[in-house]
C-alpha cells in the first residue's frame, strides 16, 4: 500500500509536469508533492487505539493532499491508499466519514478535469471504488479479529489442557505412590506390629518364642528398609533386584510370609509352559499383587494355608492366590479406601492389572476361602 501511494504520487506529478509545464502553480505542486512524500513515511505504526500524534499526522497528510487536489485534480488517484490509511487509523465510523470526504474531493477533481460535459462515470466510479475498498478492508479486519480470537481460544484451551494433564499426572502419580506405599511399607509395618504384639503376649511365658518373634520383626524391618530405599530411587521391588526373576521372588515371598505369620503356611507353584522373560512392568505388578493378597490373608482371612500359583499360557500370564480362610462377600470386594489407610489392597490390585490391560477375578464366599486371580496378556506388551 505504501509503494502504491508513492507510485501514484509520482505518476500524478509527472502527468502534471507533462501537461502543464511552466505554470505559476508548478513550484507549489512540486513543493507540496515533495512535502507529502516526506510526510507520509513519518506516520507512527497503528496502535490498538488512535493516538493524538497519529491523528495529527493523518490530518496533515489529508490536508496537504486536499490542497494538491485543488491545485491539480490529477492527484485525486492518491486517495485510494489514503482510504486504507484512514481505515487503519480511525474508528469505523470516523474512518468511513473520512472516506466519504476523500471520495467527494475525488469526484470534484474528476468533474474539474472533464472538459466534455457531465460524465456519469466520473460521479459514480469514485464512490464505487471507495465502497469496494472500504468493504474489503472491513471484511479483512473482521476476519483478522476472528482469527485472533480463535488463536486466543486455542492458546487458552492448550493451557487448560496442559493444566488438566498436569493434574491428571499428579493424581496418577499419587495413586501409584499410595499403591506402592501400601504394598511395601504399610504391609511391612503391619507385619512388624503383629509380630511385636505376639512377642509381647508370650514374653513372660515363653521368652524364647518372644525373641524369635522379635528377630522375625527385625528381619521384616530390614526388608522394609531395602524397599524404602528402592522406593525413593524408583527402582524395581526388592524381591526382583537380585536378578532371580519373578518365580524366585514369589518363592522368597512365600517363605517370608510363612515365617512371619504364626499358623500360616504359604506355598508357591509354577505351572504351564516355561516362563518367558516377562516385561519389567508385568513382573513388578504381579509381585506387588502377590504381596497385597498375602497381606490381606494375614490380616483378615484367618487362614492356615495359602498358595501362590503362577501359570504361563503363552499369550497371557496368570497369578492365583488362594487361601482357606474365612472368605468374604466377593461383589463388595472393591470398596473405597477407608479411614486410616484401610481398604487399599484390592482396589490397588485392580488398578495395577487394568493399567496392563488385564483382568482381576475374585472368587470368595463367607466361610469358603478366597481365590484372587490376576491375568495379564503378553502379546500386546511384546
Amino acid at each position: 500500500m505504501h509503494a502504491a501511494f508513492f507510485l501514484l504520487l509520482a505518476a500524478s506529478l509527472a502527468r502534471f509536469l507533462i501537461r502543464h509545464p511552466g505554470e505559476p502553480r508548478t513550484p507549489w505542486i512540486i513543493g507540496l508533492s515533495a512535502g507529502l512524500a516526506l510526510l507520509y513515511p513519518l506516520g507512527p505504526a497503528p496502535p490498538s487505539r488512535p493516538a493524538p500524534r497519529r491523528l495529527a499526522w493523518l490530518g496533515a497528510v489529508v490536508a496537504v493532499w486536499m490542497v494538491l487536489v485543488v491545485l491539480a485534480p490529477s492527484f485525486a488517484w492518491c486517495a485510494v491508499p489514503l482510504f486504507f490509511t484512514g481505515l487503519r487509523t480511525l474508528p469505523s465510523r470516523a474512518a468511513l466519514a473520512l472516506v466519504g470526504v476523500l471520495t467527494a474531493f475525488v469526484v470534484a477533481a474528476q468533474l474539474k478535469l472533464s472538459a466534455g460535459g457531465f460524465d456519469p462515470n466520473l460521479v459514480l466510479a469514485p464512490p464505487a471504488v471507495a465502497a469496494i475498498a472500504a468493504a474489503v478492508f472491513v471484511h479483512m479486519q473482521r476476519q483478522a479479529d476472528r482469527q485472533r480470537h480463535l488463536i486466543d481460544d486455542l492458546i487458552r484451551t492448550r493451557r487448560e489442557l496442559a493444566a488438566t494433564e498436569r493434574r491428571e499426572g499428579t493424581l496418577a502419580e499419587r495413586q501409584r505412590l499410595s499403591m506402592e506405599i501400601h504394598d511395601t511399607l504399610a504391609q511391612g509395618l503391619s507385619s512388624q506390629q503383629m509380630l511385636l504384639q505376639a512377642a509381647d503376649r508370650v514374653w513372660a511365658a515363653d521368652p524364647g518364642a518372644a525373641r524369635r518373634h522379635v528377630r522375625t520383626a527385625a528381619s521384616v524391618a530390614e526388608r522394609n528398609l531395602a524397599e524404602a530405599r528402592r522406593f525413593v530411587h524408583d527402582l524395581a521391588p526388592a524381591g526382583l533386584a537380585d536378578g532371580g526373576g519373578l518365580v524366585e521372588a514369589l518363592r522368597t515371598l512365600a517363605d517370608h510370609a510363612s515365617q512371619e505369620s504364626a499358623g500360616l503356611t504359604v506355598r508357591c507353584h509354577v505351572e504351564g509352559t516355561a516362563l518367558l522373560p516377562l516385561p519389567d512392568r508385568v513382573t513388578s505388578a504381579l509381585l506387588r499383587i502377590a504381596q497385597g493378597a498375602l497381606a490381606n490373608v494375614r490380616e483378615h482371612a484367618g487362614a492356615t494355608t495359602a498358595t501362590l500359583t503362577l501359570t504361563c499360557l503363552g499369550d497371557q500370564v496368570v497369578l492365583d492366590i488362594a487361601d482357606d480362610g474365612s472368605g468374604f462377600d466377593a461383589p463388595a470386594a472393591v470398596a473405597p479406601a477407608g479411614p486410616g489407610g484401610r481398604g487399599h489392597g484390592l482396589p490397588a490390585m485392580h488398578a495395577r492389572v487394568r493399567q496392563l490391560g488385564g483382568t482381576l477375578t475374585i472368587e470368595s464366599a463367607p466361610g469358603e476361602g478366597t481365590v484372587v486371580s490376576a491375568a495379564i496378556p503378553l502379546e500386546p506388551l511384546s
